[in-house]
């Protein structure tokens, strides 16, 4: 039989494996994507291209560099929301509600400061 506490240590685990793999795809997308621009001719420090979701998948489908960066600093942006989703799923699982407040807190701040980097406004 499973204790609270072993249930809680296999999802802390989980969540920290997939926090593993999701900054080793973030890392090897981001230097697959300045790989791509160093045999283009472009250099890294000229800057990039604005975001655009509507060519993103064209891009990755002709291995465009600016398709791999850009999936790459999603996947990072991406990471924290992950982290925080699975943890107050699992909070919720074990009927810790204070702990799903505080994680519902954190998402509430990381919602707001990537807002607030978005729009420029404070």
């Amino acid at each position: 039989m499973t204790t609270p506490r072993s249930a809680t240590f296999g999802t802390e685990r989980r969540i920290g494996r997939l926090l593993i793999a999701l900054a080793y795809v973030s890392v090897a997308l981001l230097v697959g994507g300045v790989a791509l621009m160093l045999v283009g001719g472009i250099s890294p420090l000229d800057g990039g291209p604005p975001l655009d979701l509507d060519v993103l998948v064209p891009n990755l489908a002709t291995l465009d560099p600016a398709g791999l960066l850009w999936l790459g600093l999603l996947t990072v942006i991406v990471t924290p929301f992950s982290q925080v989703a699975l943890a107050g799923y699992a909070y919720a699982r074990e009927r810790d509600w204070s702990m799903v407040r505080i994680a519902i807190g954190i998402f509430a701040i990381i919602a707001v400061g990537i807002g607030v980097a978005v729009t420029g406004t404070v």
